[in-house]
């Protein structure tokens, strides 16, 4: 995996730290515009802080009731700035359309708002009811004794609770491949005709990341729109893969051997966009959710049933193919970690097993859901997604940090690399690496002077 530049990670621990000493400072304030919006005739208490990956949020208690709701804000740092207003509008859209239109157990939302409207100019919030359960996560990993360890699936977990786990989580995916809208982008409801559709660019999270913790110019998205062919999303992902690669200045450190193949992969995965990015091409896209995952849902310990499912930010209607992969989850560690430390067959022989068991998961769910029939099954794409090596394709286009080892590890055939890039492409070698060794020197001398100076 590439690293994130340091001294942006600093910098985002710093913003985040001075959010939290804000909130921290107008809980009152907080509180009393929770009660306000809710009418709660100045009964509303303060009952803890919850803190995510890109949110931090209020319990906020009904004194005279057992009624709480969670009032969320962005994270400045975690999430880009400018970007928060579009983020929060963004969630708040799907997370409407997902209780009008599916039975995914989606918090309702009592309030939202833009950051003038927010108590002290915090930022945009959602004010959404609080839900009971454990994070599923915890439930299905195996027991460690430090924070510090990795989280990976309990390979002793009884079969029977996982295979109810996979059920729901199945159905949840098979209701979203059917929302499908004529565009890729965010989507919104038109406040006069009450009509969906897919109104803006579709802010991702991979977007995200390489703009706060990868140094990639956030305006070069000041201009991109929606698209109407999953091709031209994979050309606009491959452009962004190339220029993070050139802006990032750690990226790829002071070895030029792996700097030059991380330039190869992002070449040659933009070379297999004819292979594997031109399936649905045009027509319909599906609503797809990046995060769907355990850490985002609420579950029951006792019967594990789902009683959650949160962060729909970055949520978009998407490429029909996104929709027609397996859950990359399935051993709770993100693919990518096993890649980069070359466990790539450990991966598989640990993943092909929960493979089948999603999928024997998924055709039971078919088979008792009516929104299966006339059509190939969700689960027979599955499996050919996995079979053809779309998979991999599909996730490496999720993300810059990645796309390189994921390449390497998983898409690449032997007897291509170089072979199949053309001859001014391969001369920009020479200007490639001693651009990428003076960019390197530069931030290796700014990260040890920033070190020197925290000390």
């Amino acid at each position: 995996m590439a690293p994130y530049d340091f001294i942006a990670e600093k910098n985002i621990k710093g913003e985040r730290l001075a959010f939290a000493r804000r909130l921290i400072q107008a809980i009152g304030d907080i509180v009393s515009f929770v009660d306000n919006r809710l009418g709660w005739n100045r009964s509303g208490k303060f009952g803890g802080f919850f803190k995510g990956s890109f949110n931090i949020s209020l319990d906020v208690k009904h004194g005279e009731s057992d009624e709480h709701v969670l009032i969320r804000f962005p994270s400045p740092g975690n999430v880009y700035g400018p970007w928060r207003d579009e983020k929060v509008k963004n969630e708040v859209m799907v997370m409407n359309y997902l209780r009008e239109h599916t039975s995914i157990p989606v918090p309702c939302v009592r309030s939202w708002g833009l950051t003038e409207e927010s108590p002290q100019q915090l930022g945009p919030f959602i004010i959404m009811d609080f839900m009971e359960g454990q994070d599923l996560s915890d439930l299905l990993q195996q027991p460690t004794e430090s924070k510090e360890e990795p989280i990976i699936l309990d390979p002793d977990i009884d079969e029977a609770r996982l295979d109810f786990v996979y059920e729901q989580v199945a159905s949840f995916m098979l209701e979203l491949s059917h929302l499908e809208f004529p565009r890729i982008g965010a989507i919104s409801k038109d406040a006069t005709s009450g009509q969906w559709a897919v109104a803006g660019r579709p802010l991702t999270y991979d977007m995200n990341e390489v703009v706060t913790l990868g140094c990639y110019p956030a305006d070069q998205f000041a201009t991109m729109v929606s698209f109407d062919r999953a091709s031209d999303y994979f050309e606009a992902r491959a452009r962004c893969f190339q220029t993070h690669l050139e802006v990032q200045r750690n990226i790829a450190g002071d070895d030029e051997d792996f700097a030059w193949s991380q330039f190869v992969a992002r070449r040659c995965f933009a070379k297999l966009i004819p292979t594997h990015g031109t399936i649905d091409d045009v027509g319909a896209f599906p609503l797809f959710c990046d995060d769907l995952r355990p850490t985002n849902m609420l579950a029951d310990p006792e019967t594990m049933r789902i009683t959650a499912v949160l962060d729909f930010e970055f949520t978009n209607a998407m490429p029909a193919q996104f929709a027609n992969d397996l859950p990359w989850w399935l051993l709770l560690k993100q693919p990518a970690v096993w890649l980069s430390d070359g466990k790539m067959q450990e991966f598989l022989n640990l993943f092909v097993p929960r493979k089948e068991q999603f999928i024997r998961a998924m055709e039971r769910v078919e088979a008792k859901s009516p929104l299966s029939a006339g059509q190939p099954t969700l689960s027979a794409r599955m499996r050919e997604s996995w079979d053809s090596g779309r998979f991999w394709f599909n996730l490496a286009s999720r993300s810059s940090f990645d796309v390189d080892e994921i390449y390497w590890e998983a898409l690449h055939k032997e007897g291509l690399g170089e072979g199949i890039l053309d001859r001014p492409t391969l001369a920009e070698k020479e200007k490639f690496l001693k651009q990428k060794m003076n960019q390197f020197d530069r931030y290796r001398r700014e990260k040890e002077s920033d070190m020197r100076f925290a000390k």
